[in-house]
């Protein structure tokens, strides 16, 4: 299943949106977990990363387009933002916040599908496997993508994730290494990090989605910086 937001004042370029996700779902068997959202102020209240894909209007009262994915990007650098205008102007400013593309109003259904198509497989490239953890003798099953980092005290791993953590006793070094091609880097001795969820660098301390700030050691501070670009050039690819 694919989450996708939708964020447009007008109503009937609302339901536009909405009809062109079920056509599509129809056509391709395909199930969307779709939300839809009035404005930006609304979209942006509170958000986490929650989506795969926004399609995101850039006119609308209270707050912009523009200004929404900027809010939206400060915790979420991975979902696909497409914008929908009537103005074909605004299109290079999408480049500003990594907006995938833009589609131009009214928006036909062919248009639609051809984009769609492409995100879908992108975000089929960013697939991975499951991780499994065991805990108090029970299975769990978790996607990469929603751990924000790995925490290592005494032997005692939590894995801190989106939506809640996990303690089990272990060592960090197992997780670097099932990890390791999956979007993470060993920040220091206690920290492994997915660098998907890294909102911003400042001095030596990692800003995490959620607001964890985690010291980054000093040798390995060029080794770290490095991956986190090579991680945010990647997924501009």
């Amino acid at each position: 299943m694919f989450r996708i937001g939708i964020v447009e004042d007008d109503a009937t370029y609302r339901d536009t949106l909405m009809q062109h996700l079920a056509r599509y779902a129809e056509e391709n068997s395909l199930e969307f977990d779709i939300r839809a959202y009035p404005d930006g102020r609304e979209a942006v209240a509170n958000y986490r990363p929650q989506f795969d894909i926004l399609f995101l209007d850039v006119e609308m009262p209270h707050m912009d387009g523009f200004d929404a994915a900027h809010r939206i990007r400060e915790v979420d650098t991975d979902v696909l933002i497409i914008f929908v205008t009537n103005m074909g102007q605004y299109a290079i400013r999408g480049y500003e916040v990594d907006a995938m593309t833009y589609l131009l109003k009214p928006v036909p259904y062919f248009a639609f599908a051809q984009e769609l198509t492409r995100s879908l497989a992108r975000l089929r490239k960013r697939e991975t496997r499951a991780v499994t953890l065991t805990i108090n003798n029970s299975v769990v099953r978790l996607d990469p993508a929603e751990i924000v980092y790995v925490e290592s005290v005494k032997h005692r791993i939590t894995v801190h994730g989106l939506d809640r953590s996990y303690s089990f006793s272990g060592t960090l070094k197992a997780l670097d290494e099932e990890l390791a091609d999956m979007g993470f880097f060993r920040s220091n001795n206690c920290y492994l990090v997915n660098l998907r969820h890294v909102k911003r660098v400042d001095q030596n301390v990692s800003v995490m989605v959620g607001g964890a700030e985690l010291q980054v050691s000093r040798p390995r501070k060029k080794a770290f910086m490095d991956a986190l670009a090579e991680y945010v050039d990647g997924q501009r690819a």
